[in-house]
């Protein structure tokens, strides 16, 4: 990572811009819709109740004190994006129910795994 921090800032801004168009070119081309979506507070809010659930990052499972909901972090932000986006192009809100027993499911790391070659 570069050490100037607002350098770095800019370059990383550059890059989603970048991703950004080139998945709106991307869609268009294809005759496909694609709409962006302010992604704050995704993986607190509660894809079930709206109620905001603070956690550290390092927490990974969201479990709503207010409704009962487990659900992986990641998925639960996922499912908001999802509802956010709808709402955006006018779909309106999905009735998604989350599938329960997900939060078992042991998360998704990047570990680099012993290969050998023949």
């Amino acid at each position: 990572m570069l050490r100037n921090h607002h350098l770095a800032k800019s370059i990383s801004d550059v890059s989603w811009n970048m991703l950004q168009s080139f998945t709106a070119y991307k869609a268009e081309w294809a005759g496909k819709v694609v709409t962006f979506v302010n992604p704050k507070n995704t993986s607190q809010e509660c894809s079930s109740c709206g109620k905001i659930v603070k956690k550290i990052l390092n927490i990974k499972i969201h479990n709503c004190p207010y409704c009962g909901l487990i659900l992986d972090r990641h998925v639960n932000a996922a499912i908001n994006i999802l509802h956010r986006g709808m709402i955006k192009v006018g779909l309106g809100y999905t009735d998604l129910m989350p599938v329960r027993g997900l939060a078992q499911v042991p998360p998704m790391t990047q570990e680099a795994h012993e290969f050998s070659r023949g």
